[in-house]
């Protein structure tokens, strides 16, 4: 049989879980031959007869089943695919960070303009964005322009984001929660706009090495 590592006694070395081969202890299995056809019931040494004139191994992959169900095929392949099935499902399971920035009510362009670029690269590598907004004193009286604010800052990080969480009010805080949009954000970066952002990256890491 090719592909198995074997031990002493002609045993397969198993490390994914499932009986390989020899190790199979059922009296009899259902089992599905290389092409994926049904095969019938049979006995063990009769289906290790199987994988060894296909050159293949013999897996145990439904021991709980009755009789347990065998597939004829190459061990290594299968463990090889059964990993790379296992690293997508951790992938799409992988929680989603969220990066905050914090603005006021009255915070200058200039400074805005900083904070959307540290939101526009947040977005970029794939993080949500919380924006939060504090009123202070007096600043209570005039929620309107935090709205404007965060509406502003909507605007700003349109070209790659999606709204999650509509500007909502919290005791003096008020925020806003942006998604990354992967189809927008496709298209931002083959956009002018976003080879420039992808110019100063590159010249601030260089500023960083120098």
């Amino acid at each position: 049989m090719r592909g198995t590592k074997t031990r002493r006694g002609g045993k397969p070395e198993r490390d994914s879980g499932y009986r390989v081969n020899r190790e199979i202890v059922a009296s009899e299995v259902r089992v599905i031959n290389e092409n994926g056809e049904m095969a019938g019931i049979m006995s063990v040494p009769q289906a290790l007869s199987l994988a060894e004139d296909a050159g293949l191994d013999l897996i145990e992959v439904a021991a709980q089943a009755k009789p347990p169900t065998c597939k004829i095929m190459d061990y290594g392949k299968w463990k090889y695919e059964n990993k790379k099935k296992t690293v997508a499902a951790k992938k799409k399971q992988a929680v989603i960070s969220i990066k905050e920035i914090q603005v006021r009510p009255r915070t200058d362009e200039h400074d805005l303009q900083v904070k959307m670029k540290h939101a526009t690269r947040f977005l970029l590598d794939g993080s949500k964005v919380k924006v939060n907004l504090r009123f202070s004193g007096r600043e209570m009286a005039h929620q309107d322009l935090g709205l404007q604010v965060l509406e502003k800052v909507i605007k700003m990080l349109e070209p790659l984001s999606a709204v999650e969480a509509a500007p909502k009010k919290e005791g003096r805080f008020m925020f806003t929660i942006l998604a990354p949009d992967p189809a927008k954000i496709e298209v931002y970066k083959k956009s002018d706009k976003g080879a420039d952002d992808h110019l100063e990256d590159d010249d601030s890491e260089l500023g960083a090495e120098a």
